[in-house]
């Protein structure tokens, strides 16, 4: 079997060109507080909060709150990517924050519509997607499109800056509780994303890392000349590369036994209807496999021939089948890893890149609301809102049992926009929240 690698130039792009905007309505005051009712709060401005506002105002809900940690959105989710140095996206073009079903600017629109800032290799790529071809999407187009959705859906002048502390369902209306106002609303749709896993307490007794240990969403402290990363995933091989373009030394440990390359993070035909099919085919327990099998850490075929170089001379040693079993800091300012064979590894600095975990509203929501199964939220499948309490949805990774793997990614926030949208405008038109279904699998 031949397999085609693509090139690592792909994974060059220039980020912060100046992008023509439209003119923006101004933004709240971070000072300001919203209206204290709405008809919608959106919990979350990231690509799936993006989306869902975007679809709102499609449905001419207009009535909505975004609230949002950092008070801009798609922020949090452009400086996580920013500190790993990624430049471009696994995702492709035909993945991104919008609407089916609406004659809407889409991301390959608008990519074309800024032909004369694109690279060469930017503008190939666009070629290929239009080919129907797969393609790698610069983050600094992707980062414009949604400032520009941000625009033209008038999103920015509805996002407030807050913490959401919780969210309680009531008779009449759910209140979105915060650091700093509540807002009662008809409905509310939590738009989270995921969170860093944490590492085993086991590996140094629980609690904050040791001296010379961070994880993937910090900074790396200058002066290291040794750095140790420990995953297997997509983040990983951007802190490798990082790490070896900065002139440093890197230990890579794997808890499998080889790497696992490929074009997107979970397999392409849960992209597609058929997939989507497949999985709601299934029960409970079937699904739970499937999204063991098909939810596992991956690399972009563009980073294979760079690290395989990198260990070739030496400068990249990677521990495969390795398991972690303590961390801990050594004399002389260097940190220890313990590994399962009884190897040990050093560096100076450890980055823990341990993948994510669905935020699936525990903490936020009653629990009795949440009735968390195997770590995953009791949802609707036509609605994606809570059984136990319809008036609250979700919209990201928490839907992975509903929507399967892809529930995750770009493509599924908008398979799962497309229902929430529907289902929260016909629920305002005739004042009744839509009833849920069937409990999956019984």
């Amino acid at each position: 079997m031949i397999t085609f690698v693509p090139e690592p130039h792909l994974l060059g792009s220039p980020r912060g060109r100046a992008w023509p905007r439209p003119p923006a309505p101004p933004s709240p005051a971070r000072e300001a507080s919203p209206s204290p009712a709405a008809d919608v709060v959106v919990v979350g401005a990231g690509p799936a909060g993006l989306a869902v506002a975007s679809a709102l105002w499609h449905h001419g809900v207009t009535d909505v709150a975004v609230v949002d940690r950092t008070g801009r959105p798609c922020g949090r989710f452009f400086g996580r990517i920013d500190l790993l140095g990624q430049r471009v996206l696994r995702s492709p073009y035909e993945h991104h924050p919008g609407v089916e079903g609406f004659r809407d600017c889409e991301l390959l629109d608008f990519a074309r519509l800024h032909w004369g800032r694109l690279t060469p290799t930017e503008r190939r790529e666009i070629r290929m997607a239009q080919a129907g071809h797969r393609s790698v999407v610069p983050v600094d187009v992707f980062d414009a499109y949604c400032a520009h959705l941000v625009t033209t859906h008038h999103v920015g002048e509805k996002t407030w800056q807050a913490t959401v502390r919780e969210v309680v369902p009531g008779p009449d209306a759910v209140t979105v509780h915060t650091d700093r106002f509540s807002v009662a609303a008809r409905h509310v749709v939590l738009c989270p994303g995921e969170e860093r896993r944490p590492a085993p307490e086991t590996w140094w007794g629980g609690g904050h890392p040791p001296r010379g240990v961070s994880f993937w969403d910090e900074s790396v402290p200058a002066g290291v000349r040794c750095q140790v990363v420990v995953g297997a995933g997509l983040t990983a091989a951007h802190l490798i590369t990082g790490a070896l373009e900065a002139g440093r030394e890197v230990h890579w440990v794997v808890r499998e036994t080889g790497e696992r390359y490929q074009c997107a993070d979970v397999n392409s035909t849960f992209f597609r209807p058929e997939g989507r099919k497949r999985f709601d085919s299934v029960g409970w327990a079937e699904r739970l496999d499937l999204m063991s099998r098909f939810r596992r850490a991956s690399i972009m075929f563009e980073f294979r021939p760079l690290l395989e170089r990198a260990e070739a001379e030496g400068r990249l040693v990677v521990h495969r089948g390795e398991a972690v079993k303590q961390i801990a800091p050594a004399v002389g300012g260097s940190v220890v890893l313990r590994l399962a064979s009884g190897r040990r590894v050093a560096g100076d600095h450890v980055v823990l890149a341990l993948g994510t975990t669905p935020s699936i509203g525990t903490g936020l929501l009653p629990d009795e609301v949440v009735d968390a199964r195997d770590g995953w939220p009791s949802l609707d499948e036509r609605t994606l809102s809570y059984r136990r309490e319809p008036r609250v949805s979700v919209v990201g990774a928490a839907a992975g049992m509903v929507l399967g793997p892809a529930a995750r990614n770009i493509d599924g926030h908008r398979v799962a926009t497309t229902r929430v949208a529907a289902a929260i405008a016909a629920q305002l038109r005739s004042g009744v929240a839509v009833p849920s279904g069937e409990v999956v699998g019984v």
